[in-house]
């Protein structure tokens, strides 16, 4: 199933919005987590690090292994930049980062103030350097994008401030629910018979054995997940 590109920090307190102070011309945004603590960053989709770069804030950027599935519909690759992590030292060139692994940290690195990540993303795959100045004489992300039309959320990344930008959620996938059938009631192998019919009774004519039936298909599964379905006594479920 194609990977939707989540929001990468499971608190979403956003303290500089894009286009504006130091994120002029870019898209930029930084992620501060829950407090002024240090919290962690999970990979957005699975991902390769392209490059790394220690001398200024210890930028990284990492691309997607695959298309991946934007917001709008659009279906391409993915490149995403952090910055300020204090130390990149467990990371390296061409290392794949599963979706939703532990990889990046907040921090200071490069004259930052305050604990947070320098987040950015880029449509398509990792271009040239990586970035390019821009007209405000920052460094920016090559093909930079709106991170709303890039990230999605869902119900594990809680809201402190969005900072009035609108993320597309992950709508969960429904699970179609089938009418119950009424079950049947139960019966005795044999009606009871009399006494004298018992003891007269003849041995019986080998039965041809008895047709089974074919299992019956109840729901096909849209996509890999975890389901739950409610049975009444005597339900019967086959699985194909």
């Amino acid at each position: 199933m194609m990977e939707k590109p989540l929001y990468p920090s499971q608190y979403m307190r956003i303290t500089q919005g894009y286009m504006q102070g130091t994120h002029q011309d870019s898209y930029a945004i930084d992620e501060a987590g829950s407090d002024a603590g240090i919290d962690y960053m999970k990979a957005p989709f699975t991902g390769i690090i392209k490059k790394i770069y220690t001398n200024d804030a210890n930028e990284v950027w990492l691309e997607s292994v695959e298309p991946v599935e934007y917001p709008d519909g659009t279906i391409d690759y993915m490149t995403m930049l952090f910055a300020h992590d204090n130390d990149v030292s467990n990371l390296s060139v061409g290392q794949i980062i599963s979706k939703g692994a532990r990889f990046y940290e907040e921090g200071t690195a490069g004259n930052a103030t305050g604990n947070h990540v320098h987040i950015e993303c880029g449509k398509g795959k990792f271009t040239g350097t990586g970035w390019h100045e821009n007209s405000a004489g920052y460094w920016s992300i090559n093909n930079g994008k709106n991170p709303t039309e890039c990230l999605w959320i869902d119900d594990s990344i809680t809201i402190m401030n969005d900072f009035g930008y609108s993320f597309r959620k992950v709508e969960e996938t429904p699970v179609e629910i089938l009418p119950e059938t009424p079950a049947e009631p139960e019966k005795n192998n044999e009606e009871e018979k009399p006494e004298e019919d018992k003891q007269e009774e003849k041995p019986k004519e080998p039965m041809d054995e008895p047709v089974k039936e074919e299992p019956k298909l109840i729901f096909t599964c849209p996509k890999t997940d975890i389901y739950a379905i409610k049975l009444e006594k005597n339900q019967k479920l086959y699985l194909l």
